[in-house]
């Protein structure tokens, strides 16, 4: 897998270098700007890009907005995106266009290797990835009267792993349950925020976030 970064902090992008060849994974560039970042999508055509959210010279979101436009020039390339915080704006507007192949993790997780590469092989493949924390703080930031609220524990563990882009089968193993019951946690979760039960993959993720994020 062919791979550009997009990532100002020196340390980190050398960082993210080294534990992705270390992987296996051929990275192609490690630049950073979002027009460097552009420049070098444009020239190499990765399989995948990891991209910071705020990159120079603003600091402020110049990395999604690259993202964003390199989608609209290479519909469909995968972008694991990269933010020190929780920003649920920047998560929502990167799956906006509902074509997934799409992530959103802290950086805490690269140094969590299995983990980081596991990500973005699934956004390269063309699922999601969301961070937990991302998805946890989602979760919690709900009115009195969202349906949310009524889904029961279990049911919002579910929920969780589904918008990390886990399938039912990951599921049924991470929360040592048979996927019969996974199955019919997914189908009660699907009727309480009134949502279509019969889509399947990156699309059920992409509309459960979509509802979080109403």
């Amino acid at each position: 897998m062919r791979v550009v970064i997009a990532e100002d902090d020196a340390l980190l992008r050398e960082g993210l270098t080294l534990i992705l060849a270390g992987e296996g994974l051929d990275v192609v560039a490690a630049v950073d700007t979002a027009e460097a970042f552009l420049v070098a999508v444009a020239e190499h055509r990765p399989d995948a890009t990891v991209v910071d959210v705020r990159l120079p010279p603003g600091f402020s979101d110049e990395g999604l907005r690259a993202a964003l436009e390199v989608r609209r020039r290479h519909p469909g390339l995968p972008v694991l995106v990269l933010s020190s915080y929780v920003e649920d704006r920047y998560a929502a507007e990167l799956l906006a266009d509902g074509a997934g192949a799409t992530g959103y993790l802290l950086k805490q997780r690269v140094g969590e290797v299995t983990e980081f590469t596991e990500a973005l092989r699934r956004v390269a493949a063309g699922g999601t990835a969301m961070d937990p924390e991302v998805v946890a703080q989602l979760l919690t930031r709900r009115r009195a009267d969202d349906p949310l609220r009524t889904l029961t524990d279990r049911e919002r563990q579910v929920l969780a792993l589904m918008a990390e882009g886990r399938a039912n089968a990951e599921i049924a193993e991470l929360l040592v349950v048979s996927e019969g019951a996974v199955n019919k946690h997914v189908r009660s979760v699907f009727a309480k925020l009134h949502l279509a039960p019969g889509d399947s993959g990156h699309r059920r993720v992409l509309a459960v976030l979509a509802y979080l994020n109403r």
